[in-house]
């Protein structure tokens, strides 16, 4: 009989040891409540609590972790709808603080990124947002580390990843890109084509037979334009003669005084 209760006994011992001792994991922290109460905040490695008062409530770590924010539709200044997203980067510095002072930290964070991350948006017109990503993420970082302070957390870096406006506006700034390329070469093309008429002037001047010159060049350009139009497959053959086109140049050359007269 006395052995039996010497069993019991031990039992109880070895379970009561048991329930008492809790191992938190390296990185991570654990809260202990007894009866309902904060009592104390365990670190990492081997810790004891009185089993049926004491319970541990929450263990998280406190490394750093990453929330992804899903894209949000965003307002800019002159009224265009973009896509955003972003991904936030924070850790956990007072455990306590975290799970007392705030229901759900994470959802909290993320509401507060979207809110931030719109109003910093509607600052902007929709060509500073392109260039303008570094300050939307120091922007927004400055808010979240002070909002985030009563809730024992830090965020530590706040990336704006895509910002994406929509597809129609996407193709209007693709039109108007490639109508101001093709400006400028036009703009390009024109200055050449004004400078070397200059060098041709140069050129005229320092020669006796400009006229002869003149024409031959005049035809060897309606050569090359027949050329081209022949090139066409819905070209049609036209003849026509090259002095018709150039007779009034021709003549202004005829009326130029030769070089060497008086």
């Amino acid at each position: 009989m006395g052995s039996s209760i010497l069993a019991i006994l031990s039992l109880i011992v070895i379970g009561y040891s048991v329930s008492s001792v809790r191992i938190v994991k390296e990185g991570n922290e654990a809260l202990v409540e007894r009866l309902g109460r904060y009592r104390a905040t365990l670190k990492p490695g081997l810790s004891f609590i009185v089993p049926f008062l004491d319970t541990v409530v929450l263990e998280d770590t406190l490394r750093e972790q990453t929330l992804d924010i899903e894209p949000q539709k965003a307002i800019t200044r002159d009224n265009v709808t973009l896509s955003v997203d972003a991904i936030i980067y924070w850790r956990i510095l007072d455990l306590e603080k975290t799970f007392y002072a705030i229901e759900d930290v994470e959802f909290a964070i993320k509401e507060l990124v979207i809110t931030t991350l719109r109003s910093e948006i509607g600052k902007m017109d929709l060509q500073s947002t392109f260039s303008s990503r570094e300050a939307i993420n120091k922007a927004m970082l400055d808010v979240l580390d002070e909002a985030t302070e009563p809730w024992g957390v830090k965020v530590n870096r706040v990336e704006v990843q895509e910002i994406e406006p929509p597809q129609a506006v996407i193709d209007s700034m693709q039109q108007e890109q490639a109508a101001a390329i093709k400006k400028k070469a036009a703009i390009l093309e024109a200055e050449g084509t004004v400078e070397s008429m200059r060098l041709l002037s140069q050129a005229l001047d320092q020669t006796e037979n400009r006229r002869d010159v003149l024409n031959f060049l005049l035809a060897q350009r309606y050569v090359e334009a027949n050329q081209k139009l022949g090139e066409s497959e819905n070209s049609k053959v036209v003849f026509m003669d090259p002095r018709a086109l150039t007779e009034g140049l021709v003549d202004l050359m005829n009326e130029m005084p030769s070089e060497g007269k008086n």
